[in-house]
């Protein structure tokens, strides 16, 4: 009597407009060959997203369904990285006198 834990991907699915690949994984319990008690995790792989594509190993699914033009379209869709510059101490001290007084 061996009880075994694995993960197994059990379902890929393409959806949605900018074809997202979607993983379930099954996370089994395992007793002499039989499930005996299984739970589910996703993930998803957005489009251009090749690393992810490669650890979650549908390489081949994202070469087949991902274009140059819809990864184009897909990043024209997010929006652009702001990056805001944190306020230096003296600038925060003022603030917080401002404040207090």
């Amino acid at each position: 009597m061996a009880l075994t834990k694995q993960r197994v991907q059990d379902k890929i699915e393409i959806v949605g407009k900018f074809k997202a690949i979607q993983l379930r994984y099954a996370d089994q319990i395992v007793e002499d060959g039989n499930v005996i008690s299984q739970s589910y995790h996703r993930d998803m792989v957005s489009c251009g997203d090749y690393a992810k594509a490669d650890e979650h190993n549908v390489r081949a699914i994202a070469d087949a369904v991902w274009t140059a033009d819809l990864i184009a379209e897909f990043q024209a869709t997010l929006p652009s990285e702001v990056v805001e510059e944190a306020p230096d101490e003296e600038a925060v001290e003022e603030a917080s006198e401002e404040v207090v007084e």
